[in-house]
């Protein structure tokens, strides 16, 4: 197998006896083990992929869904099959536990595991011969099942917590976020009204990071700093659970004591030890004794360790959802996105954008056009679809000159219920008249003319789509970018020119980050002053930002800098800018901002957040 991000071996790079670092990622699809050296090199992985692998648990693309309440879900009995899984793939892979001196994990963030009264002594006495599943899977959890991000199961519970603290301005004031589907605070609250007893015998509630770490641990491991920013039930400016919101989930005022029992403790030092590896890994595996256990975060804080992110800098996500990071010191909560706290450095915030239709509805167009072709075309070839965007115009002006005036095509494409929007699955296309500011349906009726499941596909949806979901992310990020610096190619007889506020740089990620349509058009309507960069370190950023803080934790305290906890201490971006190696791990696959090109995509956000207010008043989800 090939390892490593230029694809050396890791049987011919791990032979110098040096420290190594394991960080894992546990996505919606599968489970990724990631190990490092202490320069950042990445020198083994291997991965359990729950279709293809655990299909036996009944899943499709790693959830079981129950159409019918909007349920999306995951046996967590298949996440711990995965767990030896994957560290045998690793052991088979040449992998010495011995070597490996720190141990950090991601998981999707807000899903939610309910641990049964029995779950602290069932970790604690683990026995090595036998695998987690046997141990764990019958007797460890008050229910088998973790709710996915993609889970549209709680608006009622959303309701009541956009109305707990007044509205959902003042709860996004608070808690960083307006109430959504998939946040952990509404998952528990229905989680108790449905199932009132498993809620009683619920020793602990973990998100599936802090579940993660547990297993390596021997014990329930503490929420982190900044995966606790995706509950809706903190108040983070004032660091502490909000009593108001408690008491909602737990049903009264006499129940929030026991809520607050079953959350524990939220760890604010994100690269702080939580202690050694658990005796069952030692046993099982060979890890050393002192493998130190440093703490999980969500797969989109872990994502924004994967590189020393600068001011302005922005990461967008191209997976199953499309997300857009951005490291800030400013804290400007809107409920249109999330603001979380930096999982590594206290002083910033994590600005995230997130939407459940990201890579599905692209595939979903991809396969559409792929049928439609009266060429045979190999299954999930993206060479229809990219030749397809690239021959239409932008927003489908057909007409001579981008900068004329004309109808600008816009749409919206939800294979699944979307919550920003905050509609149901389906598509609206509109044309939008940028000088009288009008929109006028591209196709009647504006409502979704067919299931998603069998969308109605016209060519020019394949440059729409993408223009669609870039466009969302320029109207949600313009709060937070700032005018640029120029790159050279726009500086005028040698000077330097100030660009409109946008990204300086645009980090691309996840499988859509390799395909050069995607990025080109990513550029073309969010900027990015310096261009837009593939992080080429293939989906494996959140895994190796775990691997990364997982050296940070262990490593800080030799850095010669002072010793002791707390500010004396080497922060996350100081060590791994010193042993980050850009030309590694970046290239520039894309210009970026593109003058005349960027300012007139600026006129159709105008459209494109009337549409959305248009589609959600029509057929939004009370």
């Amino acid at each position: 197998m090939q390892n490593g991000v230029n694809g050396h071996t890791s049987k011919t790079t791990t032979h110098d006896g040096g420290s190594l670092y394991l960080g894992f990622d546990l996505s919606t699809q599968q489970l990724k083990g990631l190990v490092v050296q202490s320069d950042l090199k990445l020198v083994h992985e291997a991965k359990v992929d729950f279709d293809a692998d655990l299909g036996k648990y009944g899943i499709e693309k790693g959830v079981l869904t129950n159409p019918s309440e909007g349920e999306i879900y995951a046996p967590v009995a298949m996440w711990l099959e995965a767990v030896d899984l994957v560290l045998r793939r690793l052991q088979e892979d040449g992998l010495d536990f011995s070597r490996v001196k720190g141990v950090s994990g991601a998981g999707m963030q807000h899903g939610t595991v309910f641990w049964s009264k029995q779950a602290e002594e069932l970790l604690r006495n683990l026995d090595g011969s036998r695998p987690l599943v046997e141990q764990l899977g019958q007797k460890a959890f008050s229910h088998p099942d973790s709710p996915n991000w993609q889970d549209a199961s709680t608006q009622k519970q959303c309701d009541m917590f956009d109305a707990c603290l007044g509205s959902p301005e003042e709860l996004a004031r608070i808690t960083g976020s307006k109430a959504h589907h998939r946040f952990s605070g509404p998952q528990i609250l229905r989680f108790r009204q449905k199932y009132p007893s498993h809620y009683q015998q619920t020793s602990r509630i973990s998100l599936v990071s802090s579940f993660l770490i547990s297993l390596f641990l021997g014990r329930i491991a503490p929420i982190d700093i900044g995966d606790v920013c995706g509950m809706n039930l903190r108040d983070i400016k004032k660091g502490m659970w909000n009593e108001d919101l408690l008491e909602l989930t737990a049903g009264s005022r006499e129940g929030v004591g026991g809520l607050r029992s079953k959350l524990g403790i939220i760890d604010e030092d994100g690269g702080g030890i939580l202690g050694t590896v658990s005796p069952y890994f030692i046993s099982r595996y060979g890890f050393p004794k002192d493998c130190k256990i440093v703490p999980g975060t969500g797969d989109n804080p872990s994502t924004i360790l994967s590189l020393p992110l600068r001011p302005s800098d922005a990461i967008v996500s191209l997976g199953t959802s499309t997300t857009f990071l951005m490291s800030t010191p400013e804290y400007k909560p809107d409920p249109a996105y999330h603001f979380m706290n930096h999982p590594t450095t206290p002083g910033l915030y994590m600005f995230m954008l997130c939407y459940k239709n990201g890579g599905l509805a692209r595939e979903q167009i991809r396969d559409a056009l792929n049928a439609l072709s009266p060429d045979p075309v190999p299954k999930k070839s993206w060479d229809l679809f990219n030749s397809t965007a690239e021959a239409t115009p932008p927003l489908d002006q057909h007409i001579h000159g981008f900068t004329a005036r004309g109808n600008m095509r816009l749409g919206l494409y939800f294979p699944r219920p979307e919550i920003v929007p905050n509609v149901p699955a389906g598509q609206w296309r509109y044309l939008y008249n940028s000088s009288t500011n009008t929109l006028t349906p591209a196709s009647s009726p504006p409502t979704p003319s067919c299931s998603p499941a069998t969308p109605t596909i016209i060519p020019a949806d394949a440059r729409t789509i993408l223009e669609s979901q870039f466009l969302s992310l320029r109207l949600r990020s313009a709060a937070l970018v700032h005018p640029q610096p120029s790159h050279p190619v726009y500086a005028l007889g040698g000077a330097s020119k100030v660009l409109p506020a946008q990204p300086r740089r645009i980090y691309l990620v996840g499988g859509g980050s390799a395909n050069a349509t995607v990025a080109r058009l990513c550029g073309e309507v969010l900027g990015g002053s310096d261009g837009v960069f593939r992080l080429d370190i293939g989906g494996n950023a959140c895994g190796l930002g775990a691997a990364y803080k997982a050296v940070w934790g262990v490593e800080r305290r030799r850095a010669g800098v002072a010793g002791g906890k707390g500010q004396g201490e080497e922060s996350f971006e100081d060590l791994i800018a010193g042993r980050w190696d850009e030309a590694r791990f970046v290239r520039k696959v894309a210009q970026g901002y593109r003058e005349g090109v960027w300012e007139r995509y600026g006129e159709a956000v105008r459209g494109f957040e009337g549409m959305e207010k248009l589609v959600e008043r029509e057929v939004g989800r009370k």
